[in-house]
């Protein structure tokens, strides 16, 4: 079971650097109501597709800066990174099968 790292100003650029498989990353925040209906479900993908992506998450209120630099407007918004930089982002939140499909992970 892999688990969800949680990323912040400080450690994102590491983490996305040095990852040997795509990352997955959900930039939320607790307030967002649909934020809390994409939560469980990015849970879910970690847990099922840890062997193929790290997934992580970036609480905006609390790490602006790397929301800044993605652009984040937006929340839920969901950025696939591969080699360190961002290719496929899905704003809103959306069901498990639709991000299994948009990720290529179904």
């Amino acid at each position: 079971m892999a688990e969800v790292k949680t990323l912040t100003d400080a450690t994102f650029d590491g983490e996305i650097a040095d990852s040997d498989t795509p990352v997955i990353v959900d930039f939320w925040a607790p307030w967002c109501g649909p934020c809390r209906m994409v939560g469980p479900v990015i849970d879910e993908i970690a847990q099922e597709h840890g062997d193929k992506v790290t997934v992580g998450k970036v609480n905006v209120d609390e790490n602006p800066a790397t929301a800044q630099k993605f652009g984040i407007m937006s929340i839920p918004t969901i950025i696939l990174f591969k080699d360190g930089e961002p290719a496929k982002k899905v704003v809103g939140a959306r069901s498990k099968a639709d991000f299994l499909k948009e990720f290529e992970l179904a």
